[in-house]
């Protein structure tokens, strides 16, 4: 890793792009101090600390922001729901289908729908973000006008924050968003680990054994991201001339936990959705209490039900976001057209079909992995003192997740003009 970052560092142009995101991040951590008026901040981080549950999920995406009432409050979690919805709209909707083929141009058009429908998601759960902190009356005026600026500055902060992880995305290193997501989760896991330690009911053996299975996870985490399986694929040999061109051998790379981090991303996100919602209405209505206190509601992050369908939600998203970045049929179509095929597979649609099945398997693999590494500390947070775990183990999974993303970008790149030089 290191020796990747020191080759890269010499390159002037990925110089550039890792001391544009480096001041990028600056900047995410910077605005994370401003805060919104008319809030008590310092009994809001009181209350969470106590309470957890919704608002430590807002917390850790924030990277503390939402203790402090800051405008980034919110993350970009708008956004995720949004693209969440986008993407399985498009699959579900033929025109948004029809969009996404048309290369670049429709890609852009699906983008700015799903702009849109971040900032609406924003507008909702801002005022869900103000039902939850109310009801611990934080809130130092109550009137309208104190309402609308807070919604106001949540909606702009979360806004500010998908425009830099798209200049990140653009002239940076990596994927805006989820760098945005790790520098927010890395400033707060100091804390988070001192915080297991100073709680009084956890005993210092017990959490430093959880802390030395969760790094053995990690350990694995870091292998599976490895881990990939090869679909051998065979050119046919094309006459040019009057001479006939040998056929090539090549492989499809199917990694077997490609698509980890961002599901555990999209299941926490549709987990805390409907909680938010919940917190429009009033704290003792039967709607609210039944979504975060009742046993059977699968939003109780103490309720039995939540890993189980947290752990569900981490393999669909893992099977569904994997099918659509490789896209079987395209796959397929394209291999055709370049006269390859799979040894012992027929050219069309069985080879679609097998590349499906193989994909897919490969897929829930991976997802169930990666929905045991999800579960794993929100289980451990039902033991007596290690609450905070809950969260702590899960920031971990996506901090090496996204770092390992981002090697694997930048190895590419470097690569990339490596073979440059010698077309040169």
């Amino acid at each position: 890793m290191l020796s990747t970052l020191r080759n890269a560092w010499k390159v002037p142009e990925l110089r550039k792009r890792i001391l544009f995101t480096i001041m990028m991040v600056v900047i995410v951590r910077l605005i994370a101090h401003i805060t919104v008026p008319g809030v008590d901040a310092t009994a809001l981080a009181k209350q969470i600390s106590e309470t957890g549950g919704l608002m430590s999920f807002y917390n850790l995406f924030s990277g503390g922001a939402f203790s402090q009432m800051s405008i980034i409050a919110l993350s970009v979690t708008p956004y995720i729901n949004a693209s969440i919805i986008f993407s399985l709209l498009t699959v579900a909707i033929p025109s948004l289908e029809n969009m996404q083929k048309e290369g670049a141009e429709g890609r852009k058009k699906i983008q700015k729908y799903t702009k849109y429908a971040s900032i609406f998601f924003a507008i909702v759960m801002s005022i869900g973000v103000i039902g939850l902190i109310s009801n611990y009356g934080v809130i130092k005026d109550t009137s309208f006008w104190t309402y609308f600026t807070i919604v106001v500055a949540l909606v702009t902060g979360s806004v500010i924050l998908v425009w830099l992880g798209e200049q990140i995305t653009a002239y940076g290193l990596g994927n805006g968003v989820s760098l945005i997501i790790f520098a927010n989760i890395i400033s707060r896991l100091p804390q988070q680990t001192i915080g297991l330690y100073a709680s009084k009911e956890a005993d210092p053996v017990v959490i430093t054994l959880y802390l030395a299975i969760l790094l053995g996870l990690l350990l694995c985490v870091v292998i599976t991201n490895m881990a990939e399986r090869r679909i051998p694929v065979q050119y046919a040999g094309k006459a040019v001339g009057n001479k006939v061109t040998r056929g090539q051998s090549s492989h499809i790379p199917v990694n077997v936990n490609g698509s980890a981090v961002i599901s555990i991303i999209f299941a926490m996100s549709v987990m805390s959705f409907l909680p938010t919602i919940a917190s429009l209405f009033a704290a003792d209505s039967s709607f609210a209490k039944f979504i975060k206190e009742s046993p059977y509601s699968i939003f109780n992050t103490n309720s039995i039900l939540y890993p189980i369908i947290m752990f569900l939600l981490v393999i669909f998203f893992c099977w569904f976001y994997t099918e659509l970045q490789l896209k079987p049929d395209e796959m397929a179509e394209n291999m055709h057209k370049s006269s390859g095929f799979i040894p012992g597979i027929r050219p069309g649609e069985p080879t679609r079909k097998y590349l499906e099945t193989v994909i897919g398997r490969i897929s829930i693999i991976g997802g169930c992995f990666a929905g045991v590494i999800a579960i794993f500390p929100v289980i451990v947070a039902m033991v007596p003192g290690l609450e905070a775990a809950r969260f702590g183990g899960t920031s971990l999974l996506i901090m090496t997740g996204v770092a390992l993303e981002t090697m694997k970008l930048l190895e590419s790149q470097l690569v990339m003009r490596h073979y440059r030089g010698f077309l040169k």
